[in-house]
């Protein structure tokens, strides 16, 4: 045990060592070549999926950002670096937060992405957070001293939030979380009548996104039974994937998949889990920087078809920080790298999230997690946001990423490191235009990659 002082002397000595103005820089290395690193991205992907990575992340700057993780990874590791470890959510752009049910069954505002979680040191999650904020900023409209102030409030807030935390027990930082009245309350002054009933619509609409609303939208009856419909490219039956296997075959194969999983859970969710029987299993297309990796939703019934039960079963490869940073995660098994991480830095997470090891199609063996596919969620939509709005999302980030960070890591370091000044602030704010400028770049490398034939995109998917 190392006494308060001793830490914050180990922040302190940290400044001194890496200040905060230094956090401002942005210098590309000069063989950088964004495109590249997608494509290496892409060699373990579905062929068949990868064109619709592309086209999507071609978009916009935005999108871009959103599914070049691995670019971000690459910039951000021939930056400053603190050493201050905590775990990473590795991708904390602003998309990756958003509104989910706990097992309390309340709504909680938290980081619900876990792909790409490493140790690392926490200057680079917010850095990350305050680009995408910028980058959001610029695809509204907004001016360059709009865009500061919403990365200056996000950065504050999560300096002045490490501080509060710094104070306080280890107990009290665990049990901290956000639900949605905890943030109106946080939030005061900053949520006007207007702002407050739209909080109140997206909460309602939420709470209405979950298995059962999962359920009447993705499946049909097909020859009397219940199954997931098809949709290709996005969704593809499993059936329709080795058509000629039995389906009984497949089915008995496809349930065998799911014994380590299973082992993964604490016993109480084991023996909720085993209540539940296999229906029907596809392959889903998600998100942006996703597309081409494996992913299956999977269908189970409980005491009756309106008793649903609707997980996902999501591709877990290296995180993107980790050829930067090798041998920083202790789990060999990349899903429970991802289940390990989610549960250090949620307050509170999905009673069926868990991990296995299985072997593909293929014939190649794969690590995957797993978790519900809704269990109430809602996200922001950020291209309806005003500066202020956008502003105040920001900062409910911001607090939300410095919660996760201070139960990780030493909160009271990195408090001291942060200062009770404004540089940090300042810096990440300056940090989050430069890497817009770089993005838009990058962006346009891409464009320019697909124009000449070097990279295949299919748009409109």
């Amino acid at each position: 045990m190392i006494d308060p002082e001793t830490r914050a002397a180990r922040g302190r000595d940290a400044r001194k060592r890496v200040p905060p103005e230094s956090h401002a820089i942005h210098e590309p290395a000069k063989e950088r070549d964004p495109v590249a690193i997608l494509q290496e991205q892409d060699a373990d992907r579905l062929p068949e999926l990868v064109p619709i990575r592309h086209g999507r992340m071609g978009l916009s700057p935005f999108a871009f950002l959103r599914g070049a993780a691995a670019v971000m990874a690459a910039d951000l590791a021939t930056g400053p670096d603190s050493g201050l470890t905590v775990q990473l959510c590795g991708d904390a752009h602003l998309l990756n937060f958003g509104v989910f049910g706990s097992p309390e069954r309340r709504l909680v505002f938290d980081i619900n992405d876990f792909d790409e979680t490493y140790p690392g040191p926490w200057e680079w999650d917010v850095k990350r957070l305050a680009a995408s904020l910028a980058v959001a900023g610029r695809e509204n409209g907004f001016g360059r001293k709009a865009r500061r102030a919403v990365t200056l409030a996000m950065a504050a807030t999560y300096r002045r939030t490490m501080a509060e935390f710094a104070g306080m027990r280890d107990l009290d930082v665990w049990y901290a979380r956000a639900d949605v009245d905890d943030v109106v309350t946080m939030l005061g002054d900053q949520l006007d009548k207007a702002r407050r009933k739209n909080l109140d619509k997206a909460r309602s609409k939420a709470m209405t996104r979950d298995s059962l609303q999962a359920y009447r939208k993705l499946t049909t009856v097909v020859d009397g039974s219940r199954r997931i419909a098809a949709d290709p490219p996005l969704i593809v039956p499993v059936r329709d994937l080795v058509p000629d296997v039995e389906w009984q075959e497949l089915a008995a194969d496809l349930q065998t998949l799911f014994t380590g999983y299973r082992d993964s859970l604490a016993d109480d969710r084991r023996h909720l889990f085993d209540r539940y029987e296999f229906v029907d299993m596809a392959r889903k297309v998600v998100g942006v920087g996703s597309v081409g990796t494996r992913c299956w939703i999977v269908l189970f019934t409980g005491r009756d078809e309106n008793d649903p039960l609707l997980l996902q079963v999501k591709e877990a490869g290296p995180a993107v920080f980790a050829a930067h940073r090798p041998g920083a995660s202790p789990h060999a098994n990349q899903g429970h790298r991802v289940v390990s991480g989610q549960r250090l830095m949620q307050a509170a997470s999905d009673i069926f999230l868990g991990w296995d090891r299985v072997p593909g199609f293929d014939g190649r063996t794969r690590d995957f997690y797993v978790r519900q596919l809704r269990d109430w969620k809602g996200a922001a939509v950020v291209e309806s946001m005003d500066p202020v709005g956008l502003r105040v999302y920001a900062t409910i980030c911001g607090w939300t990423l410095a919660r996760a960070h201070a139960r990780t890591g030493d909160r009271i370091a990195i408090a001291a490191y942060l200062g009770e000044d404004e540089a940090i602030d300042q810096a990440v704010a300056e940090f989050a235009e430069h890497y817009a400028d770089q993005t838009e770049r990058d962006h346009a490398a891409l464009r320019t990659a697909v124009k000449e034939g070097r990279v295949q995109a299919q748009e409109g998917i």
